[in-house]
């Protein structure tokens, strides 16, 4: 990218932002910017008329677009070529809602078929278990499960089920046990009744040390109350893995493949079999459906008018040629608490590089900080620094439509959501316009771009819009850059080095004299004083 004709454009391009004429506030004043600077899609709506550019700028991003061939390689993916290049694999994750769109089908025929089988069979247990065909063994019905897993095995999960129970009662709980700390743990067992509770264990090779530390937890934690795992364990994970193995008997067992990344996985079973038995397998139908009008948007839309691409564009020039180092995620609805982690993972795994396809270290950093919590409890948070301090650009989420559809009163006038709603609006001003006053401290230069997504609803289809809005976006950005959005080789420095640290606090449970004088002094003094439970 960096040697590109559009590159160097957009460099050049650059300097005229710092000038006063190319201030947000004066560039907002055109009435027609709105119209010129936002695409949309029905339910789906992508404003970045508050981003710091202008037609040309817009043109030159989409001149780089076709120069990388991004559109091109988004297509390679969705036909199943092997575009996650240093681990030799494709990445099919549109293929798991591919309902209609020839398309986003994958050329071997072997993979839709793979998936089928998958999706037939978890429609059939997940249906059995919501109609009480299958129970535990007291002839109970399960009211809650707990999915087991961690990063990409529960983050999307976790984002989707609390976007859809705010509209959506759940007729089976969920709850997610991630943390290795065993506080995460003692917190979720308060919250079930052990013999009316599955454990959903998620883990594509069943080794990950963490989930397999929580696994051992949940075992114990069946056979004090005496229940058995093939009445109450379900996994999901590779074929033939440790978790696939039929002399260790579960309730039910649901692959994985190596052609969807943890991060991309939601619309596979690792999140349709959490999310199809506490909402249904319809429902979530209704949600592979968004995220697959999305992906044929994606698909087919040219650059300018292309919702993800231009996000992803836009993103790149923020990052690579503006210099900003951090976005924010700020939801403007709290059954959308969950999207700022889900994206960070996601955005930050697959972009957070510092080489290229080609192993050639990357002049600039790859990708940039994510961060969010939903608004207006953000506004209560950090935005003293988003409006005075070092400048990030933000990305708003407004939903038109409640998930709540009870009665609402009014307060100065107006309801609750429409109160939230004057905070979004005005949020998007206050950043790009600043304000002039004489006492420094209540001075805001403004000039801090936004961009404002916006969903009719909390509908299952609008929640997959969103979803699959975001994984393109990322891919995208991943493409034009040339590096790999789907492997992330820097999860597993910190897992090599704690192995040897488990190592030696093994051995210090066996031994309390065991000796430390060989283990890194810093080390040896917290191994030391987690044995004795006090520093020092």
């Amino acid at each position: 990218m960096y040697a590109s004709d559009s590159y160097r454009s957009l460099q050049k391009q650059a300097t005229r932002f710092e000038t006063p004429d190319y201030h947000l506030k004066q560039m907002i004043k055109n009435p027609e910017r709105l119209g010129e600077f936002s695409l949309g899609l029905p339910g789906f709506f992508f404003d970045f008329s508050r981003q710091r550019l202008d037609k040309t700028v817009k043109n030159i991003l989409c001149d780089l677009a076709e120069e990388r061939g991004a559109k091109q390689m988004f297509a390679r993916m969705a036909a199943g070529e092997k575009v996650n290049t240093t681990e030799n694999r494709a990445a099919l994750h549109t293929a798991c809602r591919s309902f209609s769109d020839p398309d986003l089908i994958p050329a071997e025929p072997k993979i839709i078929q793979q998936m089928q089988k998958v999706s037939r069979a978890m429609r059939s247990f997940c249906s059995d278990i919501r109609e009480g065909s299958i129970t535990n063994t007291h002839g109970q019905a399960f009211t809650d499960a707990v999915v087991v897993g961690i990063g990409g095995s529960y983050l999307g999960c976790e984002c989707v089920y609390n976007a859809l129970k705010a509209a959506h009662t759940p007729k089976i709980r969920l709850h997610f046990l991630s943390n290795v700390d065993i506080d995460n743990f003692g917190e979720v067992i308060t919250r079930i009744d052990p013999e009316t509770c599955l454990w959903i264990v998620v883990s594509k090779s069943y080794t990950t040390t963490e989930t397999m530390a929580n696994l051992a937890q949940v075992w114990a934690f069946l056979e004090r109350h005496s229940l058995l795992p093939k009445h109450h364990l379900v996994t999901i994970t590779a074929k033939g893995s440790p978790g696939d193995d039929p002399s260790n008997p579960v309730l039910a067992s649901f692959h994985m493949f190596d052609y969807i990344g943890g991060r991309y996985s939601v619309s596979s079973a690792v999140g349709g079999v959490p999310l199809s038995l506490a909402f249904g397998p319809d429902l979530f139908d209704r949600f592979l459906k968004g995220c697959s009008i999305m992906d044929s948007h994606t698909l087919h839309a040219p650059p300018g008018e292309n919702i993800p691409l231009m996000a992803a564009l836009i993103s790149i020039w923020n990052i690579q040629i503006l210099g900003y180092t951090a976005q924010a995620i700020i939801p403007y609805s709290c059954a959308l608490s969950k999207l700022a982690p889900h994206v960070q993972q996601l955005y930050m795994e697959s972009l957070g590089k510092g080489v290229d396809k080609s192993g050639t270290p990357l002049p600039r950093p790859a990708g940039s900080i994510v961060f969010g919590e939903p608004g207006t409890n953000a506004q209560h948070s950090f935005f003293q620094l988003a409006h005075q301090g070092p400048a990030f650009p933000v990305e708003f989420i407004g939903v038109l439509c409640p998930g709540y559809k009870g009665r609402q009163v009014t307060a100065k006038g107006v309801y609750n959501h429409q109160e939230l709603w004057a905070n979004l609006i005005a949020q998007t001003l206050a950043l790009a316009e600043g304000l002039d006053h004489e006492v420094p401290a209540r001075a805001f230069g403004g000039n801090r771009p936004s961009s404002l997504l916006v969903i009719d609803d909390l509908s299952p289809e609008s929640i997959g819009m969103l979803v699959s809005f975001y994984e393109a976006r990322t891919v995208f950005e991943g493409f034009i850059l040339g590096i790999n959005p789907f492997d992330q080789f820097g999860v597993e420095l910190g897992k090599v080095l704690a192995s040897g640290i488990r190592k030696k606090m093994a051995d210090q449970n066996s031994n309390l004299d065991h000796d430390l004088t060989h283990v890194d002094p810093t080390a040896a003094f917290y191994i030391r004083s987690l044995s004795a439970g006090k520093m020092g």
